[in-house]
């Protein structure tokens, strides 16, 4: 007992507010965001059907509970169903695969600030559970894990559909992790921290990350949809070739576990956006939620602000899903490693480099010529890449190979007047 007691002091502060206060603050803030955490999964999965709903004009889910208690029954379901084993499988790693792959979607959440700091009488209350001071690089090696439940659920189901959707899970991952790790580097560069709420107060008082790093932006935004496997980047389930891809012969609650991982996947990813490039939790337009005192409705109403974010970035997952269509999985593939890697590698070098020459010239970070020039960069960043190269085809390595004119062709073909054919007669 006493090396867990030494390791806890270690860990929190020993002088005031004491360790005591900071145990039992800890605790809360651990109760209350994983509690909170799980039912917006759950509530996700409502959402999800009454967006859909309302895309396709149709009511969506209204019968148990006038549609809100759907998210309940279905957990119901789930926990009463029988669970089923295939004959052949691992069984071992087959149970292990959706713990392995659930559990690092919700470890994540932990290092992301959520709401302004609360000066309570007993001391300062951090807005996150652990602020580490590498909470990025935490995120991108615990985020990086959920792949092996993935590949060890289609490997250990002995089904080859189970195991060709883990291997595209397995190369779609590696492939746009380095693309995402790619965009943040512009966004490091800027804060000169990898620590969350650093970030988050360098663009408080200066600007959101957004406006000077657009391109940035969009890559971690596509690699996003990527890395939580959601449309139109959900090669690894793909229904129409692969069943359901790694998670075919999974049941009952060991199905709903890859699902509820997905949608905490996507709360997290919506939470980074929102903390990397949108200022975090930071009210635009003014510093009153930035300085001192540190009081109770400032942390409330920066942390609207930071679900109002967050919220919006889960939208557009779902907006997403219902108006692109699925790649293939050449484009899928080609987009990453010839379009996404190198635009973030340039992208790396050009941001680095304005930094040194306005520096240089004696320009420091946060002045008006600093923020001008960065900007300047990046409007012509954006005119090159969606007005040149892409050319308003949303993304060219995943547009049509065919040219206009075989396109063309193949309209006049279709457009023709057929036969009927003549009803068949017997001898």
């Amino acid at each position: 007992m006493m090396p867990v007691v030494a390791l806890l002091q270690l860990t929190g502060p020993t002088t005031e507010p004491g360790f005591g206060f900071w145990l039992a603050a800890t605790v809360v803030k651990l109760v209350a965001i994983f509690t909170v955490y799980m039912l917006g999964a759950a509530l996700l999965t409502l959402a999800e059907r009454k967006i859909s709903a309302w895309m396709q004009d149709r009511h969506g889910p209204n019968r148990v509970g006038k549609g809100w208690l759907q998210p309940i029954a279905d957990g119901v379901k789930n926990f009463v169903k029988e669970e089923t084993y295939p004959d052949a499988a691992n069984l071992p790693i087959f149970i292990l695969a959706p713990v392995i792959s659930f559990i690092p979607a919700l470890v994540t959440w932990a290092v992301i600030p959520f709401a302004a700091p609360w000066g309570s009488r007993w001391g300062i209350v951090e807005m996150v559970l652990a602020p580490l001071p590498i909470g990025f690089l935490f995120i991108l090696a615990i985020s990086s894990l959920g792949v092996y439940g993935i590949v060890l659920a289609g490997w250990s189901s002995n089904n080859k559909y189970a195991l060709l959707g883990s291997v595209r899970s397995t190369a779609q991952m590696v492939s746009y992790e380095i693309a995402m790790g790619m965009a943040t580097i512009p966004v490091l560069l800027l804060a000169g921290n990898v620590s969350l709420s650093k970030i988050v107060n360098q663009q408080a008082f200066e600007t959101w990350n957004v406006i000077n790093l657009t391109v940035a932006f969009f890559i971690f935004l596509v690699a996003a949809f990527a890395e939580t496997n959601r449309l139109p980047f959900d090669l690894p389930e793909a229904e129409s070739e692969l069943i359901t891809g790694y998670h075919t012969e999974y049941s009952a609650m060991k199905f709903s576990l890859f699902f509820i991982a997905e949608y905490c996947n996507m709360i997290t990813a919506s939470a980074l956006m929102a903390t990397l490039f949108f200022g975090g939790w930071d009210i635009p337009f003014t510093l009153w939620d930035n300085l001192a005192p540190h009081t109770g409705i400032k942390t409330l109403l920066t942390l609207g602000a930071f679900a109002t974010k967050t919220m919006f970035f889960l939208f557009l997952f779902m907006w997403i899903r219902w108006t692109l269509p699925r790649f293939r999985y050449d484009q899928l593939m080609s987009l990453g490693w010839k379009f996404m890697l190198p635009l973030a590698l340039g992208y790396i070098v050009a941001i680095a480099s304005l930094i040194v020459t306005l520096q240089f010239l004696g320009f420091a970070q946060g002045s008006w010529p600093f923020h001008l020039g960065l900007a300047m960069l990046n409007v012509v960043a954006v005119i090159v890449l969606f007005m040149i190269l892409d050319r308003g085809r949303i993304i060219s390595p995943a547009s049509s190979r065919l040219d206009q004119r075989d396109i063309a062709r193949l309209r006049a073909v279709s457009a023709r007047p057929r036969t009927p054919l003549l009803p068949e007669t017997g001898d």
